[in-house]
């Protein structure tokens, strides 16, 4: 199977050497999202618009591979701060449907830009 490159103008652009995402057959990889404004390449203030940021970046870069948020079966989730892992889940449970996916959350020492949150996902496209 080869691998295509899935970009979505409704993303930021990537900001280092990598792609939007990656599919393979069915399975598309969706590189980490931080709360980066598309049209502005700037980060969001706060916790709550980084994460909706994130969330709807990812949606973007789905929707570009011809799937969803309902169709992600994995989420890595990174925080700054483990502190804001409710407001994750708050987030979370307005963009997925159940059955929500499987999911990790690791708190880390920093992310790119001084975000506070970033997210990857592995998305099934299969018919």
């Amino acid at each position: 199977m080869k691998r295509r490159i899935i970009h979505s103008p409704k993303a930021p652009a990537a900001i280092g050497t990598y792609s939007q995402a990656a599919r393979v057959g069915d399975t598309v990889y969706l590189s980490g999202q931080i709360g980066l404004d598309p049209s502005t390449a700037s980060l969001v203030e706060g916790i709550d618009a980084q994460i909706e940021r994130v969330l709807e970046n990812l949606k973007a870069v789905a929707e570009a591979a011809g799937g969803s948020l309902n169709d992600i079966v994995k989420v890595n989730v990174y925080l700054a701060a483990l502190a804001n892992f409710a407001r994750v889940n708050e987030f979370m449970s307005r963009y997925f449907a159940e059955p929500y996916p499987a999911r990790a959350v690791v708190g880390v020492a920093a992310l790119p830009r001084g975000a506070l949150v970033e997210i990857d996902a592995i998305m099934d496209v299969s018919p």
